[in-house]
C-alpha cells in the first residue's frame, strides 16, 4: 500500500474533508482491512510538511489548491500506466 499511500490520501480528500479515522475507514472500504495509524499518519504529516494539505483544531485534514494540483498530475500519470484499467478489472473478476 505504501507506493499508492500518499496517491489514495489526495484522492480521499479531493471527495472531501476528513479525520484520520475516516481516512483509514475509507481505505478499509478499498482493501477490506484497516490499515494501522503508523501508517497513515506518518504520511499524513509528510503530505503537511509538503504543503499538500492542512489540518484545523479538530484534527481535519483537507486539501490544498497545492495538493489538487499535485493530485492532478499524479491521476494523469497514473491514467497513462494503467490505460487498461477496464480491462484489468475484468480480468480481476473471472
Amino acid at each position: 500500500m505504501k507506493g499508492y499511500l500518499t496517491y489514495l490520501i489526495l484522492w480521499t480528500l479531493k471527495k472531501r474533508d476528513m479525520n484520520g479515522a475516516e481516512i483509514s475507514r475509507e481505505f478499509e472500504k478499498r482493501r477490506g482491512t484497516k490499515p494501522i495509524p503508523g501508517t497513515i499518519y506518518p504520511s499524513l504529516k509528510e503530505l503537511r510538511k509538503n504543503g499538500l494539505i492542512t489540518v484545523d483544531s479538530t484534527k481535519t485534514y483537507t486539501l490544498t489548491q497545492t495538493g489538487e494540483s499535485e493530485l492532478k498530475s499524479a491521476c494523469e500519470f497514473f491514467c497513462k500506466i494503467f490505460y487498461d484499467a477496464d480491462e484489468m478489472s475484468e480480468y480481476c473478476k473471472k
